[in-house]
């Protein structure tokens, strides 16, 4: 079996835009501002043997607030620029009850069934609440870069960091 990092996207790859606490995505590709070091982590990770996989959340097109081509092109340019293997995104509201939706672990599951990945030897790193949510819930290690948003904090991540390349090191010296 093979074996993943799962990443969430805004907040891990590129710099969330945070208004009043609260992270929001970019609106377009001008918006994006990728995270240090984050090229170079990823790049580890895969050399390592490890897929990466973004998965995201993005309910501003579910709502109609950006079209979904739009985020398509921010997908395609944090992509190339990061240097990742694939994006999964859910698309809906987070009044939609979809099992893709984080913190509900489908992107996690579907990606590990078509990629036959051991969910066991693999990890999500995030840096919000639903995503250590889903990586637990999908069976995966979880790492919480650490965040001061204004929600509830992941209480149950197995290692906490300051940025993406802890992150990487982290996993990859077996610290998690």
């Amino acid at each position: 079996m093979n074996r993943a990092v799962f990443l969430d996207r805004d907040g891990v790859l590129n710099r969330a835009i945070v208004r009043e606490g609260k992270p929001y995505a970019p609106k377009n590709t001008e918006e994006i501002e990728m995270l240090p070091d984050v090229p170079k982590a990823i790049l580890s990770l895969r050399a390592a043997g490890y897929m990466t996989i973004v998965v995201t959340n993005q309910p501003d097109v579910g709502r109609g607030d950006i079209q979904q081509s739009t985020a398509e092109d921010i997908n395609a340019r944090i992509k190339l620029e990061s240097g990742v293997d694939e994006i999964r995104v859910c698309y809906h509201s987070g009044d939609q009850d979809c099992i893709c939706r984080k913190p509900k672990p489908g992107m996690l599951l579907h990606a590990a069934e078509e990629h036959n990945l051991s969910l066991a030897e693999s990890f999500m790193i995030g840096d919000r609440w639903r995503d250590i949510d889903a990586g637990k819930a999908a069976g995966c290690k979880t790492v919480w870069i650490r965040s001061n948003y204004s929600e509830r904090l992941p209480y149950n991540a197995d290692a906490i960091v300051e940025s993406m390349a802890e992150a990487a090191s982290a996993i990859l010296a077996g610290k998690v």
